[in-house]
């Protein structure tokens, strides 16, 4: 295996005091989802720690409908949250579904000083630039400071996604008979609560009505293909399944940036455990970048990127059936997913893996 020792993991972040037990909400703060009790109708619910969940069906038909009415809705939450006069529901009997049905999905990539400078160091498809008799030691801090150039003077990165890859915090994750390195990316998310155009900087925290995780998974080796000139396809990162997404959504006045930790485990083993500190461009920078490009609409849903700690990191340990993946961030619940293999019913790939050499 390739010397890492080098690499130095950054501080973890300090912690909140509070964290409730049953849904990783801290003390003082709600979350926003989306859930069905047995076999029931879906409905949007406000979840409190110690797990009661109390519904929001009078007033909204689904959570597009509350970050559509984002100022009004959050007072409502609020409102529920304080009184707690309905009906409540027990998180750990309902069905947890994405926080969001059909959000256009905003995917930063490249934005994690430490992962960047990773990637660039060890992945074969940038060793051309490593100079005669350079150690990976030297290339990666000559790396970090042409990222440290790029937060400077570059702008962000990222890529539009399916919400058809969406599933609940707890979801199975099948493995796609096509690509053979699935991966994990545990990511900090934000969802918008408003429009603009040309938004600045330091006007964008006003587009972010709440935070959400995200696992990010994909087929890494499904990423860059010879046939066609531009040579990167990222359509393999929305398998079905390859987003969980939630288990709820918090708002923003509820989470303090600089103590949120994100932390994975398969199989009981941390692979990321890493602070949002280290990100390249903060959501602001982001969502202002995008403002230049895209339309905005409340329920959009902004991916940060992933920290390090992939398998390629972890000797190509890649995702496999019966494996399980734990997931939390800070404030924003946890995740478990349990992998499995895709059932086809006997159907196989017509175009098969990307073709790599041609």
């Amino acid at each position: 295996m390739t010397d890492h020792s080098f690499l130095k993991p950054l501080p973890a972040a300090p912690q909140p005091d509070g964290v409730d037990d049953v849904t990783g909400l801290v003390s003082g703060t709600f979350g926003i989802g989306t859930f069905r009790d047995g076999d029931g109708s879906a409905f949007p619910g406000v979840v409190l720690p110690g797990g009661g969940v109390y519904s929001l069906a009078e007033e909204y038909r689904d959570t597009h409908a509350v970050f559509e009415d984002w100022a009004r809705a959050s007072n409502l939450a609020n409102d529920v949250a304080a009184h707690q006069d309905r009906h409540a529901h027990d998180y750990r009997a309902l069905t947890i579904l994405p926080v969001l049905a059909h959000p256009n999905m905003l995917c930063a990539g490249s934005n994690y000083r430490q992962h960047v400078a990773e990637m660039m160091t060890f992945n074969k498809f940038n060793q051309d630039k490593r100079l005669a008799d350079e150690s990976d030691e030297q290339f990666f801090a000559r790396n970090l400071r042409e990222i440290d150039r790029r937060a400077r003077e570059g702008m962000p990165y990222f890529w539009t996604g399916l919400h058809s890859s969406l599933c609940g915090a707890n979801e199975d994750v099948p493995l796609p008979l096509v690509g053979e390195h699935p991966d994990w990316e545990l990511e900090f998310g934000a969802i918008v609560g408003k429009t603009g155009r040309y938004v600045r900087p330091d006007e964008a925290g006003d587009l972010i009505a709440a935070y959400v995780m995200v696992n990010d998974i994909g087929t890494v080796d499904e990423f860059r293909r010879a046939d066609v000139r531009f040579m990167y396809d990222w359509v393999s990162k929305h398998q079905p399944n390859f987003k969980p997404f939630g288990p709820f959504a918090v708002p923003k006045e509820f989470v303090d940036r600089n103590k949120v930790q994100i932390r994975l485990k398969v199989n009981g083993e941390i692979r990321q455990d890493w602070p949002i500190s280290d990100m390249i461009f903060q959501p602001e920078q982001i969502l202002s970048y995008a403002s230049e490009r895209i339309r905005l609409v409340p329920g959009d849903l902004l991916i940060t990127g992933s920290p390090p700690g992939n398998g390629a990191m972890w000797g190509n340990a890649w995702l496999k059936p019966g494996d399980v993946m734990e997931s939390e961030i800070t404030y924003l619940g946890r995740q478990t997913n349990r992998i499995v293999a895709e059932e086809t019913g006997g159907r196989t790939p017509t175009y098969g893996p990307f073709i790599t050499e041609w």
